[in-house]
């Protein structure tokens, strides 16, 4: 097993994320990578979420930030420079969220701070949030990726981000802040001086020495092209725009915003888009499929399974017919 580790050199979110997917399509089935990232001032989505819910998309672009959609599930977050982020990109044989996480785990706790893994993808210090992360699944590497927050501007992070109501009284709190926390204020961090003990504690963790590549060398011109279609609009804007019906709820698993086209001279449902920050995004597809095109007058039926999804699609689709 072969350990890389890439630094970026720029701030660009929309290159920064088009290597990222560049490195889950063509890493190698004997290497592991760990890829570190900070963005300017940027809202990044989770793949299945309404940017206009989830963020204030007029005021971020005002004042010259940039909106992002990542290919994996999970919820909204802000990047500034005074984050740094990270990416591991795993052969599927050697995937393990767990080791994964203590990697970071490790690299925090090394400035004398403890740690530990909260919920579905957090992690916290002092029962407060400095890292959210989310997961997919490539056809021969995994990808586990997060945002430490160092020295994150949150008076920003509230401008910008929308958080729901439900999630503040789930958490029992009354505003963003006092959710989560920069590193920066418990210990002297830096996203500088982090990077270090994090290439440290990756060949620790995974027992071997790493190899750095130049980020330049990963930035081939079709790399670049997929840059410029996740900064276009239609990837970013253009399925949420015009929808007739709104269901919303909060679950277990998440929260969901299901956007409707009622076709009502043919009694059906039309055009479908689900906004949530599950990260089953398998079964968030196949609720938005059962849901297109069904009849308004009877739910559509799940086929039987034992897929552990099956509770995601019954709450979406009771959802919308309740």
């Amino acid at each position: 097993m072969k350990l890389k580790i890439i630094v970026s050199n720029q701030t660009n979110p929309f290159v920064n994320i088009a290597v990222e997917q560049h490195l889950v399509a063509e890493n190698p089935s004997d290497t592991i990578v760990m890829y570190l990232w900070k963005n300017h001032r940027t809202v990044v989505v989770g793949l299945n979420q309404n940017p206009f819910a989830e963020c204030d998309v007029e005021t971020l672009l005002a004042d010259g930030g940039h909106l992002m959609r990542r290919m994996t599930g999970g919820g909204a977050v802000y990047h500034d420079t005074g984050n740094l982020n990270f990416s591991f990109v795993v052969p599927k044989a050697f995937y393990d969220v767990a080791r994964q996480f203590s990697v970071i785990q490790k690299a925090v706790e090394s400035f004398g701070l403890s740690t530990e893994v909260s919920g579905r993808n957090d992690l916290l210090c002092q029962g407060r949030k400095f890292s959210g992360n989310a997961f997919s699944k490539g056809r021969s590497n995994n990808l586990h990726h997060g945002t430490l927050l160092i020295n994150t501007d949150t008076v920003a992070l509230q401008r910008y981000l929308k958080v729901k109501p439900s999630k503040l009284l789930k958490h029992g709190v009354a505003s963003v802040q006092s959710r989560v926390v920069n590193l920066s204020e418990l210990a002297d961090i830096t996203s500088e001086n982090i990077v270090q003990p994090l290439k440290e504690a990756f060949c620790q963790v995974y027992g071997g020495t790493a190899t750095e590549r130049s980020f330049e060398s990963v930035c081939t011109e079709s790399v670049m092209k997929q840059s410029r279609d996740m900064a276009s609009d239609d990837f970013l804007f253009a399925r949420w725009r015009n929808f007739s019906t709104k269901r919303s709820g909060s679950f277990p698993w998440g929260e969901v915003e299901v956007d409707l086209d009622i076709d009502q001279s043919r009694d059906r449902i039309g055009s479908v888009e689900i906004a949530t920050d599950c990260l089953n995004l398998a079964a968030v597809e196949q609720a938005r499929q059962l849901l297109q095109g069904a009849l308004l007058s009877q739910p559509p039926q799940i086929p039987a399974s034992d897929n552990d999804g099956d509770t995601i699609i019954n709450d979406i689709i009771a959802l919308v017919y309740g």
